[in-house]
């Protein structure tokens, strides 16, 4: 989960659970595994990935990206090119919500004009990130398509918005927590799910 996206769960996927008891949903195998079935289903959807983009959602969109990018080169021999996609100044939260620090924004080098998009994220909640992403988008370029990639759907969608290819779904409710950890950022491969804790 993106640490700049600590707020109410009504507004976005990227809560930080804090959570108290929490049990492990996915491990690193698991996690392994479900970015190589995503990225076999990326190939067989895009009939090859000629021109697949990967752009994470930073945090560990970025990182996550990162590994489907190595798992599509494995399977097609070809360089995937993968980039990050900043969506801070397209939230639709910032007047409610103490400024935040901008991630970085990086498109491969051939840019994203007619090409097949695949944004890259940890957690499909509200969708209200992914909205946010779509408007970052369009100011980019203009794909092909767009897609959408999740480790992890909790459900709880306040927008039409539904991801294309899923690790896992993972009924939650309200007063859950969905935490992912990563070796990258955190040291270990985990999906946490726990109680939320009120202040």
């Amino acid at each position: 989960m993106d640490k700049h996206d600590q707020q109410d769960p009504q507004l976005d996927e990227h809560q930080d659970p804090q959570a108290s008891g929490a049990r492990p949903v996915l491990e690193g195998p698991d996690i392994a595994r479900v970015l190589t079935r995503i990225a076999h289903e990326i190939v067989e959807r895009a009939k090859g990935a000629d021109d697949v983009v990967l752009l994470g959602i930073p945090t560990r969109g970025v990182f996550l990206a990162q590994r489907l990018a190595a798992k599509l080169e494995q399977i097609t021999d070809r360089k995937i090119p993968v980039g990050s996609l900043d969506i801070t100044m397209y939230r639709d939260d910032l007047r409610m919500h103490p400024p935040r620090a901008l991630a970085r924004t990086e498109i491969p080098g051939d840019g994203i004009d007619g090409k097949l998009v695949v944004l890259v994220d940890d957690v499909l909640f509200s969708g209200r990130t992914i909205r946010a992403a779509l408007d970052a988008l369009n100011d980019i370029g203009r794909p092909r398509a767009v897609q959408l990639a999740v480790l992890v759907d909790r459900g709880h969608r306040e927008l039409p918005i539904r991801a294309d290819y899923v690790g896992k779904n993972l009924p939650t409710s309200l007063r859950e927590t969905v935490k992912v950890q990563l070796a990258e950022e955190d040291g270990r491969d985990t999906v946490l799910l726990g109680a939320k804790q009120t202040p």
